[in-house]
């Protein structure tokens, strides 16, 4: 991966909790990134952070859509429990913004775009998995199908309580869809995640508006960490 960096933000909350926002940019080698992430972590731990978030596909960018199908794992695989031992060693939460998690038998063609919530027990305490799914064909600039390797997932998760507030969880395009935040905030999230590898073109075009639709109807403190994906 390329160098990274980790941003420090304070909680809502009286204790007043520190937390990591992590940046980096995944490659195709799993080991380099989960490297990345390691090093990350540690650095955040040792600012005191509380809870470290990192952005969707920490695990690895491949590049192409059988890579997504070749390099997949499932939750309780390698990549996940080495995260998990992680949290147990630094005492600290993560948000793992989004896993090329392996598909069932049925639709061994494609995968799930999941975000998890490890405790510092190492324990996943709540698993997401993306519901909207990036659609988007811009001639000469954008072709990009996720539900051609992805399979979208059904349901909204509640907020998870951790040391700095109730944690909603979502990923990257989910952020053009403003009721799921609204249907989050009623849940009593504190938190607002959307972990993204937004494509150039798009996201120059609706990320800060999308954000800005997404945090109308409640004050919360709001996550956006993101990689670059470059087409």
């Amino acid at each position: 991966s390329t160098p990274s960096s980790s941003h420090q933000a304070d909680s809502q909350q009286d204790g007043g909790c520190v937390i990591a926002a992590c940046q980096m940019t995944s490659i195709k080698d799993k080991e380099q990134n989960l490297s990345t992430g390691r090093c990350l972590i540690a650095r955040a731990a040792k600012l005191n952070a509380k809870v470290v978030f990192l952005p969707e596909a920490f695990d690895f960018i491949g590049e192409s859509a059988g890579d997504a199908l070749a390099l997949a794992e499932g939750i309780d695989g390698p990549l996940v429990n080495g995260y998990k031992e992680m949290a147990k060693q630094h005492s600290v939460w993560l948000s793992l913004g989004g896993m090329h998690e392996k598909g069932p038998a049925d639709d061994a063609e494609r995968i799930f775009n999941t975000h998890l919530l490890i405790s510092s027990d190492g324990e996943v305490v709540q698993s997401y998995r993306k519901t909207h799914l990036f659609e988007c064909e811009i001639p000469n600039q954008v072709s990009l199908h996720e539900s051609r390797w992805t399979i979208p997932g059904s349901k909204i998760v509640p907020p998870v309580e951790s040391p700095a507030g109730k944690i909603g969880m979502a990923i990257c395009y989910d952020l053009r869809f403003p009721e799921m935040s609204l249907a989050l905030a009623k849940q009593g999230a504190d938190i607002l995640t959307y972990p993204s590898a937004f494509t150039v073109p798009t996201g120059l075009a609706h990320w800060e508006v999308g954000l800005f639709c997404s945090t109308l109807m409640k004050f919360f403190l709001f996550l956006d960490l993101a990689e670059p994906f470059v087409l």
